[in-house]
């Protein structure tokens, strides 16, 4: 059988052996999703820790598009609390070990995904992917990242197929922080940025001062720290908010407005505005900008993203 990337988990760009390849094979899946049913009589086991609408919905539906079943469950709410550290003697509040609970449900799943999200009290727990790590540790099926505490490949996936839908070769493509209220991870921003130095995009980080990203991902990009310089001439505005990475999970003073505004984006080249949803309108980008983005593209892209990984992934476990 076919197969272009040869995958046994997908937990990052480092697990896709032929980026452009998948990407085409989205492609293809989106014009056509029920043009192979690889996953008749097979099982997908997505695990959530926290909230989510796209990730669940998407990975769902490309389940049942490539024939799979499909097991949902919120591990948070509906399973017993679990002990992730080893040796813990267990007389406390958590009743499973990660251990056992990873090793029972893989053994119900042909394929497992999992979402957690960071603590942010931490960056070296948080970096070390101790939640993530240990399912990979211990399932006995190939493992999917439906977005860990510092990545979220799936989501670059389909960023990158929306992206080539326009076809513009070497586009500009501007990664800029915005404002939220709440501290947030830096996995969007981290993972979107290891997946687009993969293509002939040039590249542009934009944020204030003191948000900038760890080194290995922003290596090789060029940061300007004026939102106005860095939107121009841009072809697309991915707009994404991050909580510090030296100063960890704080929300840092900033003096500017960074809200993308109608205005901001007429500096651009007809630049087409992105964001991974959801999104606080008025506040990370006004409705206007909102309004005329492609954000429900991105998210339909999504579906497509996720049923290419599953393919290939069944494809490289027979």
């Amino acid at each position: 059988m076919w197969n272009i990337n040869n995958m046994k988990n997908f937990t990052s760009v480092h697990d896709a052996e032929d980026i452009p390849k998948l990407v085409e094979e989205a492609i293809r899946l989106k014009a056509d999703p029920l043009q192979s049913r690889i996953g008749h009589n097979k099982t997908l086991g997505l695990i959530f820790f926290n909230p989510s609408l796209r990730t669940r919905l998407s990975a769902q539906k490309a389940g049942y598009n490539l024939g799979m079943n499909v097991i949902v469950m919120n591990v948070d709410k509906d399973g017993w609390k679990i002990e992730f550290e080893d040796g813990a003697v267990m007389n406390g509040d958590s009743q499973e070990h990660i251990r056992d609970a990873v090793k029972v449900i893989s053994s119900y799943v042909d394929v497992l995904g999992v979402r957690t999200f960071p603590e942010l009290q931490s960056r070296e727990d948080d970096y070390s992917e101790k939640v993530l790590r240990q399912f990979m540790e211990y399932s006995e099926v190939p493992v999917i990242s439906l977005e860990s505490a510092t990545l979220h490949p799936l989501q670059s996936l389909a960023d990158l197929v929306t992206i080539e839908e326009y076809l513009i070769k070497k586009p500009k493509v501007v990664l800029s922080w915005a404002p939220h209220p709440k501290a947030l991870p830096q996995a969007v921003p981290n993972s979107f940025l290891q997946w687009i130095k993969k293509t002939d995009a040039h590249v542009v980080l934009t944020c204030p001062k003191g948000y900038e990203l760890a080194d290995e991902f922003m290596n090789g990009v060029e940061v300007i720290h004026d939102q106005y310089e860095a939107f121009e001439k841009a072809d697309f505005i991915y707009a994404k908010n991050w909580s510090g990475y030296h100063d960890y999970g704080k929300i840092l003073p900033v003096e500017e407005d960074w809200t993308i505004t109608k205005d901001k984006m007429d500096v651009t080249r007809q630049g087409k505005f992105m964001h991974c949803l959801p999104i606080r309108r008025n506040v990370v980008a006004t409705d206007e900008v909102i309004d005329h983005s492609i954000v429900y593209q991105q998210a339909k892209n999504r579906e497509c993203s996720a049923q290419a990984v599953l393919k290939n992934i069944l494809e490289s476990h027979g």
